[in-house]
């Protein structure tokens, strides 16, 4: 099975009859009848139209994909279009570490360019401090000379992926799938206030309680709990002082009848 999925990725445009010929010829006993089952089953197919990939090559003539190595290392971003219940459209703009897989942010707006970018980048550039590398489609929002020389400028390069290859931003499709799976399809949003309420609690469950599978089933920014004093110490100062200096004047109401009244 899985050399099977790995030689259908390998050839996109092999179909399975082509696939079981090398699958015999890697020495495995199976024939075409089982294979298309197998095929059928996964849900395997050729696309009617192969996209070219390009690649990134060094000079010695490998071939290189930039992989999130550390926390901070690789950011991605992409915009996702939906629609509140009177049918107008709004965007978001997604924003993911891809290392610790946490969500960063979610802009959410009847109408995003440019400047929504270079805004929210300012943000987390502030909080954060700047990533590596930030990652995107060629979209004309990311592309613009505005985004790359801010970008630039607080010495983070841009990583654009292939035009036509969204699966080289892998990390914001499968955000982008299971955002829509468990939001979208679930809720309606009936104003644009609404969704950018329920959209940021979604995001900060998804960051600190949902467990996420390729992070062993633990969220990409648990929350920490910090056990503070039941009291103020300012407070606490205040009744140590009044019992410091209550037996005091008992004292000197026992000592003057005068202050006994």
């Amino acid at each position: 099975m899985a050399d099977m999925i790995e030689l259908a990725r390998q050839h996109g445009s092999y179909g399975y009859r082509r696939v079981a010929v090398l699958l015999r010829d890697a020495g495995w006993q199976v024939s075409v009848g089982r294979v298309e089952r197998l095929w059928k089953r996964e849900g395997l197919k050729v696309p009617p139209k192969q996209q070219k990939k390009g690649r990134l090559w060094l000079n010695d003539g490998s071939c290189i994909r930039l992989r999130p190595e550390y926390r901070n290392h690789v950011w991605s971003y992409g915009f996702v279009h939906c629609l509140t219940d009177d049918g107008k459209a709004f965007g978001r703009l997604n924003i993911l570490d891809e290392f610790s897989r946490e969500c960063l942010a979610i802009r959410v707006k009847r109408k995003l360019n440019s400047a929504d970018v270079i805004d929210v980048l300012t943000d987390l550039f502030i909080l954060r401090g700047p990533p590596a590398f930030v990652r995107s489609d060629n979209g004309p929002e990311f592309v613009a000379q505005a985004v790359q020389d801010w970008i630039a400028a607080v010495g983070a390069r841009t990583a654009f992926i292939e035009p036509g290859s969204p699966w080289e931003n892998g990390y914001v499709e499968s955000f982008n799938a299971r955002f829509r799976d468990e939001l979208p399809n679930r809720e309606i949003f009936r104003s644009l206030r609404q969704a950018q309420i329920i959209i940021e609690g979604w995001r900060k469950h998804y960051n600190t309680k949902r467990p996420h599978s390729a992070l062993g089933c633990r969220p990409p920014a648990p929350e920490t709990i910090v056990h503070m004093e039941t009291r103020p110490i300012m407070h606490q100062q205040a009744i140590r002082t009044s019992q410091i200096s209550l037996p005091t004047s008992r004292a000197r109401q026992a000592r003057d009848p005068r202050l006994r009244r």
